[in-house]
């Protein structure tokens, strides 16, 4: 892509940034795993990166860019990246201003003050996060960090896919990957450069990115609410994101959530790692919805403890 708005160059120049700060994530397996589906299911443990998710990858290449003058940042999350943005200010001691829907989850709620940052909340059902992310860099000259619309952010998500490339063996062909805007889907598929085909993984109900690459174009869900997997509930793919994807990435998979719930069983059971729902749903897929040799992106870690009993309870 000539004219894409980040390059293979730019996820480089992230890595280097990153480079003892953020988490070189474990490519996971489990022989008992493969033995139970008859195929190889390779496992990219982002759950075990900083804030429990990869999206400190994005949002610590995002900040670390911020000119000398910068008097903090604003984002809007439902947890994943409003932690991740509230450790990297931490770090770089800048305030930062996180928009947090009041239905996530407690443990992301909590942990993004428990890391500095202010929390507002709305109601994602009947307010514009985007409308109070633009009041707060208006009144407060804050730089607004996207969570998936930003080049930045997705340079530092396209990390993650240097290291599967590094790491892949022979004969996986296909990556699987958690989406909600598609940052961490655009930069793994631009770091990738068609090393395997890229594929996004949504919730039933929510797949407008598997939806607008079957159609060609941009197309929004229904509802807001409604599912567990919060961490990828997005309106829309990103208006940045989506002609990566179109140009990049295969056809998207949806999954339901009780087998996302299923997809963390499985990950405790075998591979003795804690996934939320939206952080196993290319899992998923990878279990139930493919029928070859798959690498996937465990995205994220931070689930309420009554969720995670509830999957456990799937055995």
């Amino acid at each position: 892509m000539d004219d894409a708005p980040v390059t293979r160059a730019d996820i480089d120049a992230a890595a280097e940034r990153l480079r003892g700060h953020a988490v070189r994530t474990p490519l996971l397996n489990a022989p008992l795993l493969d033995a139970a589906f008859g195929r190889r299911i390779f496992v990219k443990a982002e759950n075990l990166q900083k804030t429990g998710s990869f999206k400190f990858r994005g949002a610590f290449n995002a900040l670390s860019q911020l000119g000398p003058g910068a008097r903090g940042a604003v984002a809007f999350s439902s947890g994943n990246h409003a932690q991740g943005v509230a450790l990297a200010a931490r770090m770089m001691r800048i305030p930062a201003v996180i928009v947090m829907p009041a239905d996530a989850p407690a443990v992301k709620i909590d942990n993004t003050r428990a890391y500095g940052a202010e929390v507002v909340l709305y109601d994602r059902a009947r307010e514009d996060r985007d409308a109070i992310g633009a009041a707060l860099v208006a009144e407060r000259r804050l730089e607004l960090v996207r969570p998936f619309d930003d080049p930045r952010v997705i340079a530092g998500q396209g990390t993650c896919g240097l290291e599967i490339g590094e790491d892949l063996p022979e004969g996986v062909d296909e990556v699987l990957v958690c989406c909600g805007g598609g940052g961490l889907t655009s930069g793994v598929a631009i770091a990738l450069d068609g090393r395997a085909t890229v594929r996004p993984v949504e919730p039933k109900g929510f797949d407008d990115v598997s939806r607008s690459l079957l159609l060609g174009e941009r197309v929004r869900n229904d509802k807001a609410t409604g599912s567990i997997c919060d961490a990828i509930l997005t309106p829309a793919p990103g208006e940045m994101t989506f002609p990566i994807m179109s140009t990049l990435c295969g056809p998207g998979i949806a999954v339901s959530d009780e087998e996302a719930l299923r997809a963390m069983a499985l990950a405790w059971h075998h591979l003795r790692i804690v996934l939320e729902p939206g952080g196993a749903v290319a899992l998923a897929a990878g279990l139930l919805h493919h029928d070859g040799n798959v690498a996937v992106i465990a995205t994220g870690g931070n689930v309420d403890r009554a969720v995670f009993e509830r999957a456990l309870a799937r055995g």
